[in-house]
């Protein structure tokens, strides 16, 4: 297949690290010369849903700007400048709640808007998961720690309670997921 080429990038917006708006010039695999077309760039994430030795998955139930309502949420948090995905999300689980976990699974990265930039989230499935420290939000959202079974966790899922389609995404992933099909990784008991 042949790829779209950028002929030409033009800024329009930009603020700080969290949003870079760009107006581009492409063109088609045949030719075709597009004007205007929006490309947006902000910082890649990773979403973890972490579950504990008896079977308990770390959620939280939370609310944000642009959600109405709150909504069940598994960890997350945006990369740093150069960070990689697996100690980003290392970092986020321990920071957000103060667990860390002896197996990491990677259910897979994924692009947000493949035609228009936005991200690349990768996702986590973290077992055997241990509080070893007291949590340090640094979220601007009010959020509670909850521990769900399974049968809970499902039933939230099938029910919408996930409200952001990437939170959806890694709860079904994990649960959905093998762990001796997935890469993982181990990490010395903390």
């Amino acid at each position: 297949m042949i790829p779209w080429k950028t002929l030409q990038i033009q800024p329009v917006f930009s603020s700080d690290r969290w949003l870079t708006v760009e107006d581009r010039t492409v063109q088609t695999p045949d030719g075709q010369v597009i004007e205007h077309w929006p490309w947006v760039i902000t910082p890649d994430y990773i979403n973890v849903l972490a579950v504990t030795p008896d079977g308990r998955y770390l959620v939280f139930r939370q609310g944000k700007y642009g959600l109405e309502g709150d909504s069940l949420a598994p960890v997350g948090g945006y990369l740093e400048p150069g960070e990689d995905p697996l100690a980003a999300a290392q970092r986020e689980l321990l920071e957000e709640t103060g667990y860390t976990a002896r197996q990491w699974h990677h259910l897979g990265h994924f692009l947000v808007d493949p035609n228009r930039g936005v991200a690349r989230g990768d996702l986590f499935l973290a077992s055997d998961a241990f509080q070893v420290a007291q949590p340090v939000p640094d979220d601007l959202e009010e959020q509670e720690l909850l521990l769900l079974s399974r049968a809970e966790l499902e039933t939230a899922l099938r029910r919408g309670q996930f409200k952001v389609l990437a939170w959806a995404a890694t709860v079904a992933f994990a649960l959905l997921s093998n762990p001796q099909d997935e890469q993982s990784f181990t990490t010395s008991p903390g």
